[in-house]
């Protein structure tokens, strides 16, 4: 699922009036006709085949053994992200549009001049054209806080990063004003956000996206850079795929509390690396049988689960997610068939079945799933599972996560969720 940030240029709203009232922008499926993503020629089932796979190329970069022990070195399949943002950069204002990673921190994108760029459609950001870029130097708490930089001969910080599919970007370590659109019709500016300018790029990146844009929990990450001015808040609300022509909304501050009817709230666990958002998963109810977790890869106490927007399934250890398929299908009358690669369990979606309830038990916080959270029609002939194990991952997908309102608080550290239409939302 990707989203696009449109741009509504009117008069512009200060990060000291966003702090006061907060403010929202428009959130869009990836496979939406608004994304420059779109392919009319793909079937809905086309888009969750393709869904999963991006998916899947993109878990790599949360196994333990590749876990980096800094933001800046987050192992990403570039290409994979599900999300895509606009926003501006610079004075006069420049649009870009770069892949949205709630996985990974630094903002950056493509420069002129560039010494090896890949192919974009859009034309690069030219900093010589801003009148508020500034080159950061390296003496700078900015630069000497980031692994991997260095210093050049003019004595501004060179930033690089490397991602686990060997994408990679290379360049200046700099500060300039950062807009957002927002749906209350005044785009919002951020003055003297760290950005990576880069003019030594490569990897799997669509010529659709210019660089990345760094939404985890990490210090130089978009969320915290606007910390200050938003409270350390964000919210989204993820449309089911079926509704991928409609759009949401991504909120920050004051316009990001989640609260009312059912909501439930869960610990945001601080671990390494602070990019990743990891909570604590207690056990999972199927029906009326409660399996109790074990642990993960990420530890068996707290902060053994990552909530990820762009990972598609809800991922396990094998042998628990063993006990959770088996409980599902003792439970369901209907004749399991072969579902595509990627998916364990699936049935004839001819064949009308109820579907157990599902509720996940966080810490403090029971979230009963919806029939369209567990089950989701992989084609014509195909009802599967969104649950599936992975080399001993736990991750908290975005299935799991359509039409929820989730709400991040940075500073109280905590995850809300509060079930929710997201069309209307």
């Amino acid at each position: 699922a990707a989203i696009v940030l449109a741009i509504l240029a009117l008069s512009t709203l200060s990060s000291i009036e966003a702090q006061k009232g907060g403010f929202s922008v428009e959130l869009i499926h990836r496979d939406s006709s608004k994304s420059p993503f779109y392919n009319p020629l793909e079937t809905t089932s086309d888009r969750v085949t393709n869904a999963l796979r991006r998916s899947f190329n993109r878990v790599h970069r949360f196994k333990t053994n590749s876990v980096p022990t800094t933001a800046a070195e987050s192992d990403l399949t570039a290409d994979s992200g599900e999300y895509l943002m606009k926003i501006s950069l610079g004075t006069p204002r420049f649009d870009i549009v770069a892949i949205a990673d709630t996985g990974s921190d630094l903002i950056w994108t493509q420069c002129k001049p560039c010494s090896q760029c890949f192919k974009q459609d859009a034309p690069f950001f030219d900093p010589s054209k801003s009148s508020t870029y500034r080159k950061i130097s390296c003496s700078a708490s900015q630069c000497t806080d980031l692994e991997r930089t260095s210093c050049s001969t003019d004595h501004s910080c060179q930033y690089a990063v490397s991602y686990g599919d060997s994408s990679f970007s290379d360049g200046d370590l700099a500060a300039d004003t950062l807009t957002l659109a927002s749906t209350t019709g005044r785009p919002v500016a951020f003055p003297k956000t760290v950005i990576g300018c880069g003019a030594f790029n490569g990897g799997t990146f669509n010529e659709k996206t210019s660089g990345i844009i760094g939404l985890g929990g990490g210090q130089v990450s978009l969320i915290s850079q606007l910390r200050t001015s938003v409270a350390g808040k964000f919210s989204y609300c993820l449309l089911p795929i079926s509704q991928a022509g409609n759009s949401s909304k991504i909120n920050f501050g004051s316009n990001a509390i989640v609260s009312g009817p059912g909501v439930v709230s869960t610990p945001l666990v601080k671990k390494s690396p602070d990019t990743f958002y990891f909570l604590t998963l207690e056990a999972i109810t199927v029906g009326t049988k409660r399996i109790k977790f074990t642990g993960s890869s990420l530890g068996s106490e707290e902060g053994n689960i990552i909530i990820d927007s762009g990972t598609t399934l809800t991922l396990l250890p094998s042998d628990f997610y063993s006990e959770v398929e088996s409980a599902m299908t003792s439970q369901i009358s209907a004749k399991r068939i072969e579902g595509p690669e990627g998916v364990s369990l699936c049935y004839n979606a001819k064949d009308e079945f109820k579907i157990p309830d599902v509720t996940v038990h966080f810490t403090n916080a029971d979230v009963k799933l919806k029939p369209l959270n567990t089950f989701i029609r992989v084609s014509d002939t195909a009802i599967c599972f969104t649950f599936n194990s992975l080399d001993g991952v736990a991750i908290y997908g975005n299935l799991s996560q359509m039409d929820f309102l989730i709400g991040y608080d940075t500073q109280e550290q905590t995850v809300s969720f509060q079930p929710t239409d997201c069309s209307k939302n």
